[in-house]
């Protein structure tokens, strides 16, 4: 039951995410590194948050998709490093730079969690 509810959480938050880099995609700016286009990063994170949160909604394939949410996480935490040791974070404050530094470490986990207590597609 809790990993159900987890998968479904990571589905919501890759979905608003990616509808917030349809939305509002300045916002991102200060997270996305300069040597990377923002335009680029906004579509990429679109169709991949897109996708995964499609696949984990699907129970044939929530598997695959939280493995790819928290393989995901795990991809932007160098961003969330990157932004704990500038002198002013995008997040804003240091503070909140290293909260959201430790719900991303808590989202690894719970992403780690759940895959590996989710059964395989051959396991039903």
């Amino acid at each position: 039951m809790a990993r159900t509810v987890l998968s479904y959480l990571f589905a919501v938050l890759l979905g608003l995410g990616a509808l917030g880099h349809v939305v509002n995609p300045e916002f991102y700016a200060p997270m996305v590194p300069a040597p990377i286009p923002l335009v680029l990063a906004n579509v990429l994170s679109t169709v991949v948050e897109g996708a995964l949160a499609l696949l984990i909604i699907w129970p044939a394939t929530r598997r695959w998709g939280v493995i790819g949410f928290t393989a995901l996480m795990v991809a932007f935490m160098p961003i969330h490093l990157w932004d704990l040791v500038r002198e002013t974070p995008a997040v804003g404050s240091h503070a909140a730079a290293w909260v959201r530094l430790a719900l991303q470490i808590l989202l690894i986990g719970l992403g780690a969690w759940v895959a590996r207590l989710s059964p395989r597609p051959s396991e039903g």
